[in-house]
């Protein structure tokens, strides 16, 4: 046990704290009047070539490609084989002895570094933290670090990079290119990336490039930041390699270039109104097929448009509903979406955003150009082997308007004036939307059919799936479904199974039912649509017909007879459930649309229902009929696997 401390003991502790004490004024006064400072050596010869480190963490694959091509570079242009490493494989002790890191990092969740550089993050944010470790503990490490982000997620966006340069920096590193901010949705990656990677192959080559890198106050308030200023001459300009009394208390000064402190909360974006599509994004979607309408809207022929004018059969959509597939127009008035769904089929080359801040085309000129794009696209057909003369006549005159072709319509402000100009022109419509916009839903005119897409049952699942832009995603989920149940026509809950992602959820998804209680529920398998940075998804992912029956069975059945399955479209790998109450009568199904009862009852102007435009389904679109959705009347073309097709009727 040890002794009682002693008159002796306890007066040699009191000098030891009034010593501690003294040196600690010492050393502030120090930290407020000089400035410590390493003097660069004269250079003894020419510049030497670094061999850098150079890691990446990647979601999608992205800044792994990045980091690819970089590491091409260095070896092409400057002689260095250097690989690309993933920060997992990095064990961050090792830092202390790399001369130069090179580090690739997109953001994750929240502005949270992905999973595989999370250990590393860990390792540089608590180092920062701990006053043990202090700001001379990477003190021999250089560093450039490029961020992949989308600034449509506002303040996170490459939050991860400017996190990862900040812990750096605090611990002694010294920054020799400002952070790199590419962004995917901006169309501007390619071009940060490029000028980015061009500073860092001179640093490679031991040039200098005499340009300041911004530093960030890390806690300094106004008037540390005054007092700092009142320190410094007005000339003084960053010395390279110099070291600070507040680098010393872990503090990262705000530099001054050319007499005016940097560091601070940069001036972003631009004023007035800017366009939503750019040059890059218009080129990326043209690619696709797609015509772009003004400045923010598209349209694209659908291939089974094509399909139905050679007879070769329609969409699930004729199936279920009667819709004219060769008569049908795919269109948006926004390109922009606030998700980034795994299976987006335009593989997140459209932009995105959470609010509409871009310039505003007139609803008219957008149904006009739409319309014109549309009818040339199926002139084009005429002279295509199979066309018919009289389809391809009423193709001309679009009589259907599938307001779901990309990203989300309901965000354009004008989408009541656009929805009135079609059905002013007796075009139906079908509009979907990705439930997160649930005041919009409230004040939507009547819409021939309104779709709901529910892509999840559960707040972590709709997260993964989904990538929503909104932190609160989940309650305007929900507050969308709620939305849906407020409106008198034809609501549709829209789902699309994908294995391992959501296909699993069916009890979650049965409790969804009563929120929005849709007249309709669509199941539909994913379409794979092939190998993307952007999305993990393989073939794997994909279901079967037969998985899609089976889930919509279960899910009827969990209903507790409040939905019976209706209809199937096996070629889409879709099946098609109906509220038995409002759509099975005397024992037949009605769930197609009497589209001239529609329109006559949006031109009177007094309220109704979805009961009052329906019609009698045909007996070869009902579920477990032998067509399998197939119309009779068309021709079924199946292409051989290999040279040849045949043709076989019904």
């Amino acid at each position: 046990m040890p002794p009682f401390p002693t008159a002796t003991t306890a007066s040699a502790t009191s000098h030891l704290a009034l010593l501690f004490l003294l040196s600690s004024s010492s050393l502030f006064f120090l930290y407020k009047s000089i400035r410590l400072r390493r003097k660069p050596s004269p250079a003894t010869g020419p510049a030497r070539t670094t061999i850098p480190t150079l890691l990446y963490a990647s979601a999608t694959g992205t800044s792994k490609t990045l980091a690819a091509r970089l590491s091409a570079r260095l070896t092409a242009d400057v002689g260095v084989p250097v690989s690309a490493t993933d920060a997992a494989s990095f064990d961050p002790e090792d830092l202390p002895s790399v001369p130069l890191l090179l580090l690739l990092v997109p953001t994750h969740d929240g502005g949270a570094p992905p999973p595989s550089a999370a250990f590393l993050s860990r390792w540089l944010e608590e180092s920062a933290a701990d006053f043990r470790a202090g700001a001379l503990l990477l003190s021999g490490l250089r560093f450039a670090v490029f961020g992949v982000g989308s600034r449509a997620y506002g303040e996170t966006f490459n939050a991860a990079a400017r996190s990862l340069s900040r812990w750096l920096r605090a611990l002694g590193a010294v920054e020799v290119v400002p952070v790199g901010e590419g962004d995917v949705d901006g169309g501007d990656l390619e071009a940060v990336f490029e000028e980015w990677s061009g500073k860092v192959l001179r640093v490679v080559k031991g040039e200098e490039l005499n340009e300041g890198v911004e530093g960030e106050s890390d806690g300094l308030d106004e008037l540390e930041l005054e007092e700092e200023e009142s320190d410094v001459d007005d000339e003084e300009e960053a010395v390279p390699g110099e070291i600070d009394m507040e680098d010393i208390a872990g503090k990262a000064p705000a530099r001054r270039q050319n007499g005016k402190v940097e560091g601070g909360l940069a001036n972003g974006g631009q004023n007035g109104v800017k366009e939503m599509v750019t040059p890059i994004i218009r080129a990326s979607l043209e690619k696709q097929g797609y015509k772009i309408l003004g400045s923010h809207s598209g349209v694209k022929i659908c291939r089974w448009t094509k399909s139905q004018l050679r007879g070769r059969g329609g969409c699930y959509k004729h199936s279920f509903y009667g819709i004219e597939s060769h008569r049908c127009m795919e269109a948006t008035p926004s390109l922009a979406c606030a998700n980034k769904c795994v299976f987006c089929w335009r593989h997140h080359t459209n932009p995105v955003g959470k609010s509409w801040k871009w310039k505003m085309d007139d609803p008219l000129d957008i149904v006009n150009a739409a319309v014109d794009q549309h009818t040339k696209m199926v002139k084009q057909m005429k002279g295509v082997p199979g066309v018919k003369p009289e389809k391809l006549e009423e193709g001309l005159s679009p009589r259907h308007c599938a307001l779901s072709l990309v990203g989300e319509p309901i965000m354009y402000p004008e989408i009541n004036a656009l929805v009135d100009e079609l059905h002013r022109r007796r075009i139906s419509t079908f509009l979907v939307t990705n439930a997160q916009f649930p005041e919009k839903i409230k004040m939507l005119k009547p819409i021939t059919q309104l779709y709901v897409s529910v892509d999840a049952a559960t707040k972590e699942s709709l997260k993964a799936v989904d990538r929503p832009l909104f932190s609160d995603f989940w309650e305007r989920f929900l507050d969308s479904l709620k939305s849906l149940h407020e409106k008198d026509q034809r609501t549709v809950y829209r789902l699309t199974l994908v294995k391992g992602w959501n296909a699993e959820e069916i009890d979650a998804y049965a409790k969804l039912l009563n929120l929005g209680q849709p007249d309709f529920i669509e199941i539909k398998g994913v379409t794979y649509c092939g190998s993307s940075a952007t999305s993990k998804l393989t073939m794997e992912n994909v279901p079967w017909h037969s998985d899609v029956k089976e889930f919509s069975e279960v899910l009827a059945s969990k209903s507790g007879g409040v939905y019976e399955v209706a209809c199937e479209h096996a070629h889409s790998c879709c099946v098609l459930l109906a509220k038995v109450d409002k759509f099975k009568i005397n024992g037949k199904w009605h769930t197609w649309i009497d589209y001239d009862r529609f329109h006559e009852l949006v031109i009177s102007g007094k309220p109704f229902k979805s009961q009052d435009y329906m019609a009698v389904t045909p007996s070869w679109a009902v579920y477990g009929a032998e067509e399998g959705g197939f119309d009779p009347d068309q021709s079924r073309f199946k292409k051989e696997r290999r040279h040849g097709t045949a043709a076989v009727k019904g």
